[in-house]
């Protein structure tokens, strides 16, 4: 009786020393990123040698195991990430995310503007990088503001919500395809999962969200975002055909 309790002691033991392991690693990597402004990469590395530290490695075997887990994950995850960079720039520099953009507004008409706002940014995320993508179309909802006079929060936020979604649940971008790649998940089904959970998800937090805080936020827009500029810049001679 006594030999099952001591393992059961120690395995609960090891158990918890794991779990503060991993969230203590957590905000050791939240406060040198927001609070010592630390990179970002050199957090992920200063936090690593803190686990492997904690769960009793030597150093030498703390530099294998990053090199080694490093070296795995970026093998796949970089050509999957390029080949998606090299689609999305393409997008970018062609103008096919404002053309998207430009005729699923007309399809959806002004009324229904924040679904043709969501549905852009969930799918134009896909290949694009969300910061890359929020730059190209975040003047469409500059000019949306201006015409129908709602606060920019009304038209921002469903074009954020459908942007951070498939950035963080549709593949090539590498958040999703790096824990795909970790536990050895079907790429094909991480898309069909991601689209089946996100769509709804991008259309709680934006449409109906979006509709919500708009109500409470009201914000203005910055002045160099002419009304003339923005008609010249979105008027159909200037995007490619979306037809």
């Amino acid at each position: 009786m006594i030999f099952p309790l001591l393992a059961s002691v120690a395995e609960d033991a090891t158990l918890a020393s794991t779990v503060f392991t991993a969230v203590s690693a957590i905000l050791i990597l939240l406060v040198l990123i927001l609070w010592a402004k630390v990179h970002a990469f050199v957090a992920l590395i200063l936090a690593s040698y803190y686990v492997g530290l904690m769960s009793g490695m030597d150093l030498l075997t703390i530099n294998d195991s990053i090199k080694s887990g490093m070296g795995g994950i970026l093998g796949f995850v970089a050509t999957v990430v390029g080949l998606g960079a090299i689609f999305g720039k393409l997008l970018e520099a062609s103008g096919g995310a404002e053309a998207l953009a430009y005729s699923l507004l007309k399809k959806f008409g002004e009324k229904n503007a924040t679904w043709a706002m969501v549905i852009t940014g969930f799918l134009v995320s896909i290949p694009v990088f969300l910061d890359v993508a929020l730059v190209i179309i975040i003047p469409i909802v500059y000019a949306l503001t201006r015409k129908t006079g709602k606060p920019i929060l009304y038209y921002g936020i469903p074009l954020l919500a459908g942007l951070a979604v498939t950035h963080a649940f549709v593949p090539p971008t590498p958040g999703p395809i790096m824990v795909a790649e970790q536990l050895g998940a079907n790429m094909g089904l991480v898309i069909l999962y991601g689209v089946i959970i996100g769509f709804p998800t991008a259309v709680l937090a934006g449409p109906v969200f979006g509709s919500f805080i708009s109500q409470k936020i009201t914000k203005g827009i910055p002045e160099e975002f002419s009304t003339e500029h923005l008609a010249q810049k979105f008027s159909d001679e200037n995007l490619p055909s979306f037809s």
